[in-house]
């Protein structure tokens, strides 16, 4: 018999499940960083873009069955980003996660460190929890991919790459478009998917769109 719980009580209970487990990950991983040290150059509309993964990343983790402790490093709550982030998202100063001004390269032993990157030539094969995974927070294509490998690269952090290039193929489109450029929170969701499967063609499935030219390899006719 499935006792009845009323709508308060359950409401209640499931925000402290979500707290438990939440804090749960800051101890015992998974663990993910949003690097944000390299958002001083964005214009206005591309910071609503990066508030806006961010929260929808940040909504996600909450209903992860195995969630991610999150850090947002290089950020101050001085920031425009931090000004935009409480404007788009309603209780961003009570979310729980954390916010650190040093970035992710001062803040965790750099051999814990694997930083996520379309340019690595390491597929990523599984999600460790003694690591911390690190996700540049850009939103200009264009330079995405050169510099957060460069960064990571210049504080010897491994790199991995999703495995998009070992699950899926390129599908022709008319606009003869390919990109394994993801936003964060579409890369947050095949993490989170993968942790939960343990199997990449779902998790994949779940964050790379059709618009990105890509499908998986089995579902070409």
């Amino acid at each position: 018999m499935v006792l009845g719980i009323c709508p308060q009580h359950s409401k209640r209970f499931l925000r402290a499940l979500t707290k438990e487990k939440l804090l749960e990950a800051k101890h015992s991983g998974p663990r993910l960083c949003i690097d944000l040290s390299m958002t001083h150059h964005m214009s206005k509309k591309e910071l609503s873009r990066l508030a806006g993964q961010i929260r929808r990343l940040y909504g996600s983790n909450k209903k992860a069955d195995r969630p991610f402790w999150i850090c947002l490093t290089g950020f101050t709550i001085d920031s425009p980003l931090y000004e935009e982030c409480v404007r788009m998202n309603d209780g961003f100063s009570s979310y729980l996660l954390d916010i650190k001004e040093e970035d992710c390269f001062s803040l965790f032993p750099l051999e814990t460190l694997v930083y996520l990157t379309p340019d690595s030539e390491h597929a990523l094969e599984d999600v460790d929890l003694n690591k911390v995974y690190i996700l540049g927070g850009l939103v200009d294509e264009s330079i995405q991919k050169k510099v957060t490998f460069q960064k990571a690269w210049e504080y010897s952090v491994k790199t991995a790459r999703l495995p998009i290039q070992e699950y899926m193929v390129r599908n022709q489109n008319g606009k003869n478009y390919h990109s394994e450029i993801l936003a964060i929170n579409q890369v947050f969701d095949i993490l989170s998917t993968y942790l939960e499967t343990r199997n990449w063609p779902e998790a994949l499935k779940k964050g790379v769109t059709s618009g990105k030219g890509y499908v998986l390899r089995n579902s070409v006719e």
